[in-house]
């Protein structure tokens, strides 16, 4: 029986990974002050290990306000320099592409981590002032937040280029731009969250245009040889939100730079409101099919894609290029060693692991 695509290589520019499931970056709020520690070691080395074509590290965010909550990764010091080339070394030990994702929270920053209540923290209690295209707080309750001007947004386009080189000098061969899920890319698309009237509002061609200029800083000091994706909330599940057909006109004009690989297709988060019609497993596939074929781009599908496989049908129907997974590989890192036996698959196991075989 032939190898299921899901398991065959797939190259991005001189890129190769050993099959087409990608660890996608799950937040552990377990850093100090930006500095990871041996838990994200571990954390990513296990995913690596378990079998997975490409890890992408946690949102690491470009500066100490781009930050969600206080426990949140960061590359903004130099001190932070050394924990980003060890998580890239353990990643590619273990036989997987090492990935890292750029990330500024925006108007969603100063928060307390999940298992605290995930609440806004003010100021006065330790927080810091959140910064979005427009001054609207993410939530009822929320700081609101301050509104950039033009030349405070060129200085975080800056932060997007600095974190891209600390990356590039720390040994990752993939990086993803966050424009999803509220965080500033993202605040800037929608035109829920972005009320600006002058070159960054408006229409979407004002709208996009921050993350575009995010994405040609960020290729001035990212290898031309080296891959570049960007993740999209393709809906804001809200009435005047962003819906797909926007995205598809964004994800055009990304692919229009050439400097972009892949689309990771997600959604929401933009609005405490949103509300998602069916939550089922795949439910945003479609928006990966649309955009890949639409839109002349890779696409990456995610969201509750659990069973292989329903991976492999994903791949070998062409509605994506690559699956990302997250709860899945939450509770489980070795689910690609799963995958493949329950598809017929040899595993790959490391060589350490052989006598795991079964």
């Amino acid at each position: 029986m032939s190898t299921p695509l899901l398991f065959q290589p797939i190259s991005f520019r001189s890129v190769t990974a050993r099959n087409r499931i990608v660890v996608a970056p799950m937040c552990q709020y377990s850093a100090v002050e930006g500095l990871g520690t041996d838990w994200h070691v571990q954390h990513l080395g296990a995913r690596a290990a378990g079998g997975a074509g490409i890890v992408i590290a946690e949102a690491t965010a470009v500066s100490a306000i781009g930050r969600i909550t206080h426990g949140c990764l960061g590359g903004y010091t130099p001190e932070h320099q050394g924990l980003l080339t060890r998580l890239a070394s353990v990643i590619g030990l273990c036989g997987a592409v090492p990935g890292i994702q750029l990330a500024h929270a925006g108007r969603k920053a100063s928060c307390q981590v999940p298992w605290e209540g995930g609440k806004p923290i003010p100021v006065a209690d330790g927080g810091w002032t959140p910064v979005a295209p427009s001054a609207l707080p993410a939530t009822d309750g929320a700081t609101v937040p301050h509104a950039l001007t033009t030349n405070e947004i060129a200085g975080i386009v800056g932060q997007f280029a600095a974190l891209a080189r600390m990356a590039r000098q720390a040994g990752f061969k993939l990086a993803e731009i966050h424009g999803a899920h509220g965080y500033l890319g993202h605040s800037f698309l929608s035109p829920v969250s972005n009320h600006r009237n002058d070159g960054y509002g408006g229409d979407l061609k004002g709208r996009v245009r921050f993350l575009m200029e995010v994405i040609e800083a960020v290729r001035v000091e990212w290898p031309s040889d080296l891959p570049l994706w960007v993740r999209l909330s393709c809906s804001d599940w809200v009435a005047g939100g962003l819906t797909i057909e926007d995205t598809v006109a964004v994800s055009r004009m990304i692919a229009d730079t050439g400097k972009v690989d892949l689309i990771d297709c997600s959604s929401g988060g933009v609005a405490p409101d949103q509300t998602i019609p069916s939550l089922h497993p795949g439910y945003q596939v479609p928006f990966a099919d649309a955009i890949r074929n639409r839109a002349g781009i890779a696409t990456g599908a995610v969201g509750l894609i659990t069973e292989p496989t329903h991976a492999a049908e994903i791949v070998a129907n062409g509605r994506a290029d690559v699956v990302l997974l997250a709860r899945g590989l939450l509770a489980d890192p070795a689910w690609p060693l799963r995958a493949a036996k329950a598809l017929g698959v040899k595993p790959a196991l490391l060589p350490q692991y052989l006598r795991a075989a079964l």
